[in-house]
């Protein structure tokens, strides 16, 4: 049955591209045509051409074109992915304008480095996601050399169950842990070898000294939930899919980041106002 059912989809998945195509390169063929025409000659011949040509000659224009030009193919395809990262941006920028306090100063968020730096980096997190494992080398660094530097750490738990358990244990860990704090039991959690789940959270927070009984009583609390919520709610309106994903200025990312690539959207941050200056 799963069989079936994935076949199906794959099939309906390439009839819709297909149909896709076909849309895109008939635009493109026409564009092509009309480039060396006026817009009226061109608007003229259109007319003409439509109420003379039927169904089956123009699909073998477009067929013919295609097969001749079979590049328009990858540029209309390149134009449009360009065109739909361009609305994304534009997209990710208004919802940071509109949602600031919540990303970046929440009281649902851990606050590492400078409370008062003059850059923020936002981090989009899940605690057994590797690429986050990696990250958090480049965080380290940059916290040892830019006492001008606030990071704020969001959960959000997107590989299961366990990961959703290990965050809700963060959320209430920093009832008690604090700024370098709670950053040291940040870094034994995705440190830990294997999955990571409520029982090692619970594991690195005892060996912290996190008050137990205190901590299994914020657990239950609705503030729990309700950061978790909003995390996943700006992280939806930001189209974050995956982790570890980051908003710097009025950038959104997603994915892994180098350490030179944050540096220098941090610099240009400080230059300019914008990542890229």
């Amino acid at each position: 049955m799963r069989v079936f059912l994935a076949q199906t989809a794959h099939s309906t998945l390439g009839l819709l591209c297909a149909r896709r195509l076909v849309r895109l390169t008939f635009f493109a063929a026409a564009a092509f045509i009309g480039a060396n025409l006026s817009s009226a000659t061109f608007g003229a011949v259109m007319a003409t051409e439509a109420s003379t040509i039927n169904k089956g000659e123009i699909e073998k224009i477009v067929h013919d074109y295609i097969v001749g030009n079979p590049e328009v193919i990858r540029d209309a395809i390149e134009e449009l992915d360009r065109r739909q990262k361009v609305a994304e941006a534009e997209s990710a920028k208004k919802v940071i304008g509109q949602s600031r306090d919540q990303l970046f100063n929440s009281k649902y968020q851990a606050v590492i480095g400078n409370p008062n730096g003059d850059v923020t980096l936002v981090e989009f997190f899940d605690y057994n996601c590797g690429y986050c494992r990696q990250s958090l080398t480049s965080i380290a660094k940059l916290l040892e050399t830019d006492p001008n530097l606030k990071v704020v750490l969001k959960d959000f738990p997107i590989l299961g169950t366990p990961s959703t358990e290990a965050a809700q244990v963060a959320s209430a860990v920093r009832e008690q842990l604090k700024g370098d704090k709670f950053f040291e039991f940040h870094r034994k959690l995705l440190s830990v070898r294997g999955g990571v789940g409520k029982a090692q959270a619970m594991n690195v927070a005892r060996e912290l000294g996190v008050d137990m009984d205190r901590l299994e009583k914020d657990l239950k609390s609705p503030a729990v939930h309700d950061g978790l919520a909003q995390v996943a709610a700006l992280a939806d309106d930001l189209h974050f899919s995956g982790t570890p994903s980051w908003v710097i200025g009025n950038e959104a990312i997603v994915g892994g980041v180098s350490l030179p690539q944050l540096k220098a959207k941090i610099e240009n941050i400080r230059k300019c106002g914008k990542t890229l200056c």
